[in-house]
């Protein structure tokens, strides 16, 4: 709770540009894991963290002030969109312990680097709603799943999730993005009569893409022979098992605000 506490305030605090370099701080902790989970040795790991908080770094100040709508964030959120849409989904389908562990270290930066952007690029509303409803998603899928789950979603990547925890994530995610609209003026001036339904849609679309994202996370720990990505954070695991689903949902997310005008 203190750790989140911390990070509201710095949201809602911080300047822009200090925002941005948490992220970054961020985003190196959770390529450090990412590097060893892909079994690069200590070194290479730090090297590995060092490249990919270079890269944002270099792409946020390039492209400062960070705006989804334009290019090439604009760019890099649809090949984000394009990775976790396509490219992910096909390799859980075909079997992860089957890949080599080397194409873990380029799918690190596809992983994270957008996501990053995109949590700059959001203004603090708009995040905290996203991050809101992968929040609200995880939960009622694991309090669903715990309690009625019968049907493994994956049982080779993440044998404790089901289908019954999945629907349970829509349901919650959707009741969620009602509740926003109706409660929120600056929401719900833009969702009425047919809106309601790409609204919704979106909304179902940011909870599969939360699911993928804890899928492919649960994917690469399990090809490691590990529980968790880290140990920074005493009982909570790593960095990466903090924000694995807000790494898929963050880039769709600011892609479909930036689509809808409402940024």
């Amino acid at each position: 709770m203190g750790l989140l506490a911390a990070f509201f305030a710095a949201l809602w605090f911080l300047g822009r540009a200090p925002f941005a370099m948490l992220v970054g701080a961020i985003l190196a902790g959770a390529a450090r894991e990412w590097a060893a989970l892909a079994g690069l040795p200590k070194w290479q790991a730090v090297a590995y963290a060092a490249g990919c908080t270079l890269l944002y770094g270099a792409l946020a100040w390039w492209c400062w002030p960070i705006d989804a709508s334009d290019m090439p964030v604009h760019a890099i959120l649809l090949a984000a969109l394009a990775f976790w849409g396509a490219v992910v989904p096909a390799w859980l389908a075909l079997g992860m312990a089957a890949s080599s562990r080397r194409l873990l270290q380029p799918a690190g930066f596809a992983v994270l680097v957008p996501a990053a952007l995109a949590m700059v690029a959001l203004h603090p509303g708009p995040l905290l709603a996203i991050l809101a409803l992968v929040w609200i998603s995880d939960t009622a899928a694991y309090l669903v799943g715990r309690t009625f789950g019968r049907r493994r979603l994956a049982p080779t990547v993440s044998p404790g999730k089901t289908w019954e925890g999945a629907a349970g994530a829509m349901l919650a995610s959707l009741a969620y993005a009602v509740i926003l609209a109706l409660s929120m003026p600056d929401i719900g001036a833009h969702v009425k009569g047919g809106t309601w339904i790409p609204y919704a849609a979106g909304a179902a679309v940011l909870c599969v893409s939360g699911i993928m994202g804890d899928l492919f996370e649960s994917g690469v720990k399990r090809q490691a022979g590990v529980k968790d990505s880290g140990t920074l954070l005493p009982g909570h695991g790593g960095v990466l098992d903090r924000i694995d689903s807000v790494c898929a949902a963050l880039p769709i997310g600011a892609l479909l605000i930036a689509w809808s005008g409402t940024a």
